[in-house]
């Protein structure tokens, strides 16, 4: 290297930063899949339908046994109830995840929306981003709907 020659930056961030965020990505995957059955679940019930395994297979695109194996962890973890013969309900902590999850999604949408994504992009995103998205984000995403909603 020349005396006149820089070195470029490195495209590395401190190490401590770097933890944090791949940790917030792995407790994000690690709790999506909760997310999405609960959220799922509380939209069949709230559209005067049980939450039938059968229903929620062909909503998420994925297999009964699949679904099976996804509800006995929500049921394991005090996600959801699971009755013979009937569909899964939701527990109270499990409607209160559904609250949130739905508020998060609603929110994302709007903003994404509000950027000019269109309706089905921003539906299809969401799904995703709703999960990874931090707090403080989200409420960013929230201040700028509010400034924006003002100005409209």
């Amino acid at each position: 290297m020349t005396p006149t020659t820089r070195k470029p930056p490195s495209p590395l961030i401190d190490a401590h930063m770097h933890v944090e965020g791949f940790a917030q990505v792995r407790e994000a995957r690690r709790s999506e899949l909760v997310e999405d059955y609960v959220e799922l679940i509380a939209d069949l019930i709230a559209d005067g339908r049980e939450a039938r395994q059968v229903d929620i297979a062909t909503r998420l695109g994925v297999a009964q046994p699949t679904v099976a194996k996804a509800l006995k962890r929500l049921v394991k973890e005090g996600w959801a109830i699971q009755r013979p013969y009937r569909g899964v309900f939701l527990t109270p902590a499990g409607e209160q995840l559904a609250v949130e999850m739905r508020a998060r999604h609603q929110t994302v949408e709007r903003f994404l929306l509000a950027l000019g994504v269109d309706a089905d992009s921003a539906r299809r995103d969401a799904e995703g981003i709703e999960h990874h998205v931090s707090e403080a984000t989200l409420a960013a995403f929230e201040a700028f709907l509010r400034k924006a909603e003002r100005r409209g």
